[in-house]
């Protein structure tokens, strides 16, 4: 089994997650007392914030490779970056580095796909909807992304900044979510890409009328796949 490298912190609240869904699927997986092999760096997400807000993302990148090579040194055997924000720095972060990262975005085209679906509606941070580093890699995996107009992407940006990164759920929160999702749906959606680790919250497929796909559940499957694929019994 491949020690998983996570490089967490961004949010704190979503990097909770991560551990606690790495360490569930392996059991509903392997059963007994089988849990991931995890190696975590989890970094403070007020400094990162600051910079994403300064747009010095080349500095965050920075830090983001001197993260990634200390988990190799440390002995991970694969990364995962438990964000899809900060993907948006994954070559400047795999610099140097020599095994691999398993990127969420294309996980998480690869399940739509296999879903025999083509338009996912995506809620995220401003970032992620707004930059083309996530929505490009959707389109090159042959999906066409519904993104929410302009005032839907503040408050669900202001909702991920303001209350779940500080791992704050409310029901009026959970309501506007719920709102910004049907619109994507009304507009031609057949899916939804909880596309901010920490959206899966708010939202399931409880409350949502299309498919779901949380970014955080596919991840970690597809960790857990690349850790164990070399296993023998």
């Amino acid at each position: 089994m491949k020690t998983i490298g996570i490089l967490g912190g961004m949010s704190a609240a979503s990097t909770q997650i991560y551990y606690r869904e790495l360490c569930d699927q392996m059991q509903a997986r392997l059963g007994g007392l089988n849990s991931p092999e995890l190696l975590i760096r989890s970094l403070n997400f007020a400094a990162i914030e600051k910079l994403q807000v300064a747009g010095e993302w080349e500095a965050a990148g920075r830090i983001l490779n001197a993260e990634a090579k200390a988990l190799e040194r440390g002995g991970a055997g694969l990364i995962i970056l438990a964000t899809n924000t900060m993907h948006k720095l994954a070559d400047q972060m795999m610099q140097g580095v020599t095994i691999p990262l398993l990127h969420i975005a294309d996980a998480t085209a690869a399940a739509i796909t296999a879903a025999g679906l083509k338009r996912p509606g995506l809620m995220a941070t401003a970032f992620t909807m707004e930059q083309s580093f996530y929505t490009d890699r959707l389109r090159a995996a042959g999906l066409d992304p519904v993104i929410p107009d302009a005032g839907d992407r503040a408050e669900t940006h202001r909702i991920i900044y303001q209350e779940l990164c500080r791992n704050i759920t409310t029901g009026d929160s959970r309501a506007a979510f719920v709102r910004i999702a049907q619109r994507l749906v009304d507009r031609g959606a057949d899916s939804l890409i909880l596309g901010c680790t920490e959206v899966g919250m708010l939202l399931n497929q409880t409350n949502v009328p299309v498919p779901v796909f949380d970014t955080t559940l596919i991840h970690c499957a597809a960790a857990l796949t690349a850790a164990l694929e070399d296993r023998t019994a």
